[in-house]
């Protein structure tokens, strides 16, 4: 079903923060915005000290960094969050969500729970916050293990974590909306329903 009207203008400009476990499928929720809407979200584009995957570009996927070149931004204070997660630093600058807003966009934020913590106390940022839930842990496992980029120690860190971030997903007042990514189509319905604020 198409909301032509209701999705011709976006009401919140807020930044939406989007988190789940590694392996949910944010990326592919996030992409159908984009692929949807072109003319209405910007994504900001993370800092990374972990080595590209095949097919990544440079600023388009990360900003691939050094360990030292990431700790200097920190000192700067250049992120509005960073996290350390499964053995690689990540972080937000706060230009890429300021350049989404210079051009009237909305700015979409992919981060792991640490960087939502951070986001979230901190008093001068407003946004909404989204997470992904698998529809269990064993399906997220099997998504892990059928990407093929990460080792069996890889995997296990990963659904250690998302034991992690599923109970802070269920913490009251955690997320303004979370959504089970069972069927990629339903649960994209779900995730475009609240960003426009549909019923």
């Amino acid at each position: 079903m198409n909301y032509p009207v209701l999705f011709s203008r976006l009401q919140d400009p807020r930044p939406i923060v989007i988190s789940g476990p590694s392996g949910v499928g944010k990326g592919t929720l996030i992409q159908r915005l984009f692929d949807t809407h072109p003319d209405t979200f910007g994504f900001t584009v993370s800092h990374t000290t972990r080595e590209p995957r095949p097919g990544e570009v440079e600023g388009v996927a990360y900003f691939f960094v050094s360990p030292a070149d990431f700790s200097t931004l920190c000192s700067q204070g250049a992120f509005v969050e960073h996290a350390f997660f499964s053995g690689n630093y990540y972080g937000t600058s706060k230009i890429t969500v300021d350049d989404q807003a210079s051009k009237g966009l909305v700015a979409l934020l992919d981060i792991e729970m640490q960087g939502v913590k951070q986001m979230k106390a901190n008093a001068s940022i407003d946004a909404r916050y989204v997470f992904v839930k698998p529809p269990s842990l064993e399906s997220l496992e099997q998504r892990l293990r059928g990407r093929g980029t990460e080792s069996e120690e890889e995997v296990q860190r990963r659904l250690a974590q998302a034991r992690v971030e599923l109970e802070y997903a269920d913490s009251q007042g955690a997320f303004d909306k979370v959504l089970v990514n069972d069927d990629v189509e339903r649960a994209y319905k779900e995730l475009e329903g609240f960003v426009f604020g549909l019923p």
